[in-house]
């Protein structure tokens, strides 16, 4: 006895369940990560690209800020464009240089054999941003001055929720890093003014200190804690004292502060963590 003709909408429905099922397994997005890294200076931001799944890319600029990863540059574990660190305020280029570089990159596919991609620092980054705005002002290059709130910070935070949508798309992991800026609460108190810390923050431009870390399936903080056994560099995956941290695919499974390891964070997520072949 043949089963009974299934309605046509149910079919429908199967099938494009199926082709979304089909969709998602294929997407190499899904097998990838992506992270907003933030910490103050020295606390080993740059540094935990060591641990990264390897080749590892990283557009850098911040003055000297591969020096720490120059033995692994040297062996082709890293490769570092650091093009974007010499920039000159008077004469700023190296934003139009890092979008004409960064597209001609996708276009090549370049991104399909890099396991990790991090822009280090995004904060250094935005300030590329501004300094190219101001030179090409359709009214006058600005380059060198002090910006202008509503000409300069509106464009500005346009480009920088723009090019992270454009970045976060790529097929592999993705590790931003940025710095730490104070959110104060000012009081009055007699003649005085006092300034309270409230939290640390993303710095960048507005209300992207908002958006844009809402934008990462990951957000953590490099912090260095004092214990009986010295200084140690730790990763803050969640809210604590001044400082933002959060997880998704470490709910459950990470503590609060684990070692700045990235492959050892992946593995205990059940993540994958296999490098790819070196490209040179």
């Amino acid at each position: 006895m043949s089963e009974p003709e299934q309605p046509r909408n149910i079919l429908d429905a199967r099938i494009e369940a199926e082709k979304l099922r089909t969709k998602y397994t294929n997407d190499p997005r899904q097998n990838s990560f992506r992270v907003l890294v933030t910490g103050e200076s020295g606390t080993g931001k740059t540094h935990l690209l060591r641990t990264a799944r390897k080749p590892v890319h990283i557009d850098s600029f911040d003055p000297g800020g591969t020096l720490v990863l120059r033995d692994l540059i040297t062996t082709g574990d890293i490769i570092a464009d650091v093009d974007y660190e010499a920039e000159d305020r008077t004469k700023p280029t190296m934003f139009r240089e890092w979008c004409r570089t960064f597209e001609d990159r996708v276009r090549k596919k370049y991104f399909e054999s890099i396991a990790t991609y991090s822009l280090d620092s995004s904060t250094l980054w935005a300030d590329a941003i501004i300094s190219y705005i101001m030179a090409t002002d359709k009214k006058g290059s600005r380059a060198g001055e002090a910006p202008n709130f509503y000409a300069d910070y509106n464009p500005q935070k346009v480009q920088i929720q723009n090019w992270m949508h454009r970045i976060l798309s790529l097929p592999c992991d993705v590790i931003i890093t940025g710095h730490l800026e104070g959110e104060y609460d000012d009081k009055v108190v007699g003649e005085d003014v006092r300034r309270d810390l409230q939290r640390y923050r993303y710095m960048t431009t507005g209300k992207g200190a908002i958006i844009i870390p809402l934008m990462f399936d990951e957000q953590w903080t490099t912090v260095v804690k004092q214990s009986s056994a010295g200084i140690e560099y730790q990763i803050l995956t969640s809210h604590w004292g001044y400082y933002r941290g959060r997880t998704r695919i470490g709910r459950g499974k990470f503590t609060q502060f684990e070692k700045p390891d990235i492959k050892a964070l992946l593995k205990k997520a059940g993540w994958p963590t296999v490098d790819k072949p070196k490209l040179y």
